[in-house]
């Protein structure tokens, strides 16, 4: 599923969930509810030819279907604190984490709500610190 240009993100992630059809369609959908209601601003966008991506001042995660987990890519998530140990997948590297979701599992949603908004707080505060370093124009600098 590529999408067309009249599509918009959110009926496309619909429309995924629907194809899905089993567990992961359900993961997916309540993963997807949970973002929501920790972030009613959360833009959602469509990337990478199929890829459900929420963001708010930057991506926040991704939503990534496999046949063994559903993932949860956080952009920036090895700068989150992670009190109770959700991230499980991409441990290794400098900048992003994930959390593997497989058939089964219960989601600790408090904790995932928090970490949502962990990274809401961590795209916003970068974007107004880069805000604030902006080259004054010519005009405001008289």
């Amino acid at each position: 599923m590529d999408g067309k240009a009249e599509d918009n993100p959110s009926r496309l992630i619909d429309a995924r969930i629907k194809e899905l059809g089993d567990w992961r369609s359900e993961t997916l959908a309540r993963v997807r509810a949970l973002i929501k209601e920790a972030d009613p601003e959360v833009v959602e966008e469509w990337k990478w030819r199929g890829v459900p991506v929420w963001s708010h001042a930057g991506i926040i995660c991704t939503g990534e279907t496999y046949k063994q987990v559903v993932k949860l890519t956080f952009a920036k998530g090895a700068s989150l604190k992670d009190p109770t140990s959700l991230f499980n997948s991409s441990l290794e590297g400098n900048t992003r984490r994930a959390i593997d979701i497989r058939e089964g599992e219960e989601i600790d949603e408090e904790a995932l709500k928090a970490l949502i908004r962990a990274a809401v707080e961590l795209n916003t505060s970068a974007k107004a610190a880069r805000a604030r370093k902006k080259p004054k124009s010519v005009e405001e600098r008289r």
